[in-house]
């Protein structure tokens, strides 16, 4: 359990990462904007509560801990996957 818990949440930790780094960037080229900045901070406000909350949540409860980062790490895994087989495949879009 522990190891599941322990792979799942760096898978976690890597995707709020990249989030986090998009941010930057379009903080400094202007793209996020007020415009937009409500939705940016919805998005990392909830990224931070699943990385967070995960740790805080397993020493209450382990098994709940373990769903909570599996709900974002089985997409990023997902995504992944997705990603390194079109450039595998190197599939023609037309």
């Amino acid at each position: 359990m522990k190891f599941w818990f322990w792979a799942s949440w760096i898978v976690d930790a890597l995707a709020s990462a990249i989030f986090v780094y998009f941010f930057m960037v379009g903080i400094g080229d202007g793209t996020v904007s007020s415009f937009n900045i409500v939705l940016w901070l919805g998005i990392l406000g909830s990224l931070a509560g699943i990385v967070g909350g995960s740790l805080w949540l397993r020493t209450k409860s382990p098994v709940g801990a373990l769903i909570l980062v599996l709900v974002m790490a089985v997409p990023a895994i997902l995504a992944l996957l997705f990603l390194i087989v079109v450039l595998i495949s190197n599939p023609r879009w037309n």
